[in-house]
């Protein structure tokens, strides 16, 4: 640098100048050597609230023509071995110097960390454990992840790759802290609390048509530059959103034998997995902006859109031709946002045949198909007369599953349960193990007739609880009102009477009081 330039710089202020002779960068001038650094903390992006401050530590220095003394040390040598590693790498010039944008950040209702170490003090562990799992490793001797694979029932196979224990623990704290604090929109009704596969098809229910997308390679494709590019945007700093990504996001690896040590080398890009705990959530918040797109088609169309998971669905009053125009716009939006569809779990689904919106039924009403609960019936026949063909276990299930979906089908069943068990049972049987947990009774009558019953006058509701061999049954409801039974299993008769002595205190604490059976 010239002694004027120096002066200049050091005296006036001028921005600093990036020399960018030996870097080429899409849209960048063949002829350009050097480009300014913009200070003025403005908008990221066009349109954006995010501001682009930056870190002053990396921008470039006016050094003196001459030099006295010594250098000023900007970085530690730890800090300066992990901002040039394999991790930093990016080639958008524009991200690495950023700074972390607190406004953005408490404005979204996150967590200000504008460093690692904030980071990891807010992760309960050190600096040093916190870079150890947020290194990207292209030899890895150990990796952090065991993969395996499901089988599908297409016949494929779905690639689990589940964290160990350390990883999984600081990725589980995570949740609370910021996944869980992202911002999601409503149409997302797929890993988030209150929401399930009912919500999410409710709004489907006794429409003309409805429409499925699948979403191909749903969590492969938000890698690990989207992710970062996504904290960055909610307002974090690059080494931050760096650290951050790397922890939730891995790569599928294969083993490599290398002078005889057995070394695990990435085959793909770094994504988010299918059992990090942490991917859902993550996944649910980057794709805010496809859920908002296609809710704006959708209500361009008088339709209506929820989407669980990678699974999308559209509704409505629609003729054929605006079936396929509407099916044109969404996956031309769908490929914009970076996804693919699945040519092959696209259904238009018409009124006159099933129409199913993640496995639910949509018809007229909520719940599973006449063939579905008519087997769910033969499987509550045969438990009832002692001839189980199906586990108890997975009846159970069923039966909570409907509930779930549709009370009224599920009390059918129950009742119909009811009728068979009584008068040729005694009320004993109804705890046979192959009961499913939860059974709808007439009133509130007593179903353990041996057992102890408590009342909350101020709820009016009541429970009952006894010990059956090495089981605790707990009858419960509100008074006067149909009731259900829990059965738990223990280890002993022993273990049972301490679980039922510990649930009688707690139901004490509540403001419960025992009452004579009646």
């Amino acid at each position: 640098m010239s002694l004027l330039n120096w002066l200049k710089h050091t005296l006036l202020g001028t921005a600093p100048e990036r020399d960018v002779s030996r870097l080429h960068q899409a849209g960048d001038a063949l002829d350009t050597l050097t480009e300014k650094i913009d200070l003025s903390g403005g908008p990221l992006k066009p349109n954006h609230r995010r501001r682009a401050l930056r870190d002053q530590r990396l921008l470039p220095k006016a050094h003196a023509p001459m030099r006295i003394g010594k250098r000023k040390l900007i970085l530690a040598p730890t800090d300066a071995a992990r901002w040039f590693s394999r991790t930093f790498l990016t080639r958008n010039r524009q991200l690495r110097d950023l700074a972390t944008d607190a406004e953005q950040l408490e404005r979204l209702g996150l967590p200000v960390w504008r460093t690692e170490q904030e980071v990891a003090a807010a992760l309960g562990i050190t600096l040093g454990q916190l870079r150890h799992f947020s290194i990207h490793r292209e030899r890895e001797r150990t990796p952090h992840y065991v993969t395996f694979a499901i089988r599908k029932r297409n016949g494929g196979e779905r690639l689990i790759m589940a964290p160990k224990r350390r990883l999984k623990a600081i990725q589980r704290q995570l949740l609370p802290l910021l996944i869980d604090e992202l911002p999601v929109t409503d149409h997302a009704h797929g890993f988030r609390r209150g929401r399930n596969i009912r919500t999410g098809a409710e709004a489907h229910v006794g429409q003309r048509v409805v429409i499925h997308l699948d979403v191909q390679d749903f969590f492969p494709t938000v890698t690990f530059p989207r992710v970062r590019g996504y904290l960055v945007a909610c307002g974090y700093g690059f080494p931050v959103a760096t650290a951050l990504a790397v922890l939730m996001t891995e790569a599928q690896r294969q083993p490599v034998v290398i002078d005889g040590e057995t070394f695990q080398v990435p085959i793909g890009p770094r994504h988010c997995v299918q059992g990090a705990p942490t991917s859902p959530g993550l996944c649910n918040a980057i794709v805010a902006k496809l859920d908002r797109r296609l809710a704006g088609l959708a209500r361009k169309f008088t339709v209506a859109y929820t989407r669980y998971a990678d699974d999308l669905t559209f509704s409505g009053d629609l003729d054929e031709p605006a079936v396929g125009r509407l099916l044109h716009h969404a996956i031309a939006i769908i490929s914009a946002e970076g996804f693919r569809t699945n040519p092959e779990k696209t259904r238009v689904m018409h009124r006159g045949g099933p129409q199913r919106v993640t496995g639910v039924t949509v018809n007229q009403v909520l719940g599973l198909s006449r063939r579905e609960r008519r087997k769910l019936r033969a499987a509550v026949h045969h438990i009832a007369r002692g001839q189980p063909r199906d586990p108890a276990t997975s009846v159970r299930g069923k039966l909570a599953y409907i509930a779930m979906l549709n009370e009224e089908h599920a009390t059918k069943l129950l009742q119909y349960w009811n009728r068979l068990i009584s008068g040729t049972h005694p009320p004993a049987a109804v705890l046979a193990p192959t009961v499913p947990p939860a059974v709808v009774a007439v009133g509130d009558g007593p179903a353990l007739p041996g057992g102890r019953r408590f009342e909350n006058g101020e709820q009016s509701k009541y429970w009952v609880v006894d010990v059956i061999g090495n089981d605790v049954a707990v009858w419960f409801g509100r008074i006067g009102e149909p009731g259900q039974l829990q059965r738990k299993a223990f280890t002993s008769p022993a273990a049972a009477a301490r679980e039922r002595e510990r649930l009688i205190e707690s139901m004490a604490a509540k403001g419960y009081a025992e009452k004579p059976a009646s």
